[in-house]
């Protein structure tokens, strides 16, 4: 099965984006045909600084490489890189319907908040239907506020197969050109909880960065919002912010000794705030030194990234090119 996702380069790697979706990316390439893509021609729409979308890319590479993401068995690699993607993203907007777009909740979203709509905002459905099409993927690992993305993609691919495919079936995918993609939705692992207590967002600045310095990563755990609770009184642990996140990365029995001692009463909050930061630190040691290596070798990261998109550019080679005979594109 071929797997596909992408991560726009916007800021620093926190614990809910591994637990939300890295870990799971890592599990799937071990059975999988897995292809990951530094999303950088999507940061356009918000990121206009040359400089920082190259430092920002470059970290997503070492991001996922330090957590896991094995380059022998996954294609990693930067969307700009595969210039195919921007030529069927064109010929599906020839098809794409308006309104279709403009349904769109993440466009209504930031029109709402006050971002600008330009055409790169309202287009942008249009070239994750790209992404993910030339690549005849099987399957999109989405969480479930993501799934209109994957329909929009699939509406398009429909659009393009009803117009260019004699034959097509809506109904089977048979006869199809773009092959129809299925979502494959993450299992939820209960919602991160920032050090406020709510999802752990970088738009909300409570985030647990997990390959920042251990003097700032000290200062975010000690900083998580608790309730007043004295230290000798007994504690619920379930509506616990600290408790929430010790349990991602505690096993079984310890997390079970740790529920006890909130019970028991007798450990405040700063204790277990400082368990907290040893799981963590267990948890990314490793992790946090291999990116630190990497961060020394360069050109073995780019190597990386341009094989990945020698790699990408073959699968969607084979999709443009009955894309192109399809539409009247060449000779």
């Amino acid at each position: 099965m071929r797997v596909l996702s992408g991560v726009q380069p916007s800021g620093k790697l926190h614990l809910g984006n591994y637990f939300g979706a890295i870990r799971q990316f890592v599990e799937l390439q071990r059975e999988h045909e897995g292809l990951y893509f530094i999303a950088d021609l999507h940061a356009l729409t918000t990121i206009r600084d040359a400089a920082r979308l190259r430092a920002l890319s470059r970290d997503v590479a070492l991001d996922y490489l330090a957590l896991g993401l094995d380059p022998e068995r996954a294609i990693l690699f930067r969307q700009s890189d595969v210039p195919e993607v921007t030529e069927l993203s064109w010929i599906l907007s020839t098809v794409t319907p308006m309104g279709l777009l403009e349904r769109a909740h993440s466009y209504k979203d930031k029109v709402a908040r006050g971002i600008s709509p330009d055409h790169g905002l309202f287009a942008y459905p249009v070239l994750m239907a790209a992404d993910i099409l030339v690549y005849g993927s099987d399957t999109v690992p989405v969480g479930k506020d993501q799934k209109q993305h994957l329909e929009i993609a699939r509406d398009i691919a429909v659009k393009f197969n009803q117009t260019y495919a004699p034959g097509f079936d809506a109904r089977t995918g048979a006869g199809a050109i773009l092959r129809l993609p299925e979502p494959l939705i993450l299992e939820e692992t209960a919602v991160v909880p920032g050090t406020d207590g709510e999802k752990m967002s970088k738009s909300y600045g409570n985030t647990i960065d997990i390959f920042g310095d251990e003097k700032a990563l000290k200062k975010a755990i000690m900083g998580i919002v608790t309730d007043s609770a004295p230290v000798e009184a007994p504690k619920d642990p379930e509506p616990s912010t600290v408790y929430r996140l010790l349990k991602l990365l505690c096993d079984g029995p310890e997390i079970a000794a740790i529920a006890d001692a909130f019970r028991r009463g007798g450990t405040g909050y700063g204790d277990f705030k400082k368990r907290l930061l040893e799981r963590v630190l267990a948890r990314f040691g490793p992790a946090r030194a291999r990116r630190r290596e990497l961060e020394g070798d360069p050109a073995h990261v780019e190597a990386v990234l341009r094989r990945g998109a020698e790699r990408a550019r073959a699968l969607a080679g084979e999709v443009m090119a009955k894309v192109r005979g399809a539409v009247g594109l060449g000779a």
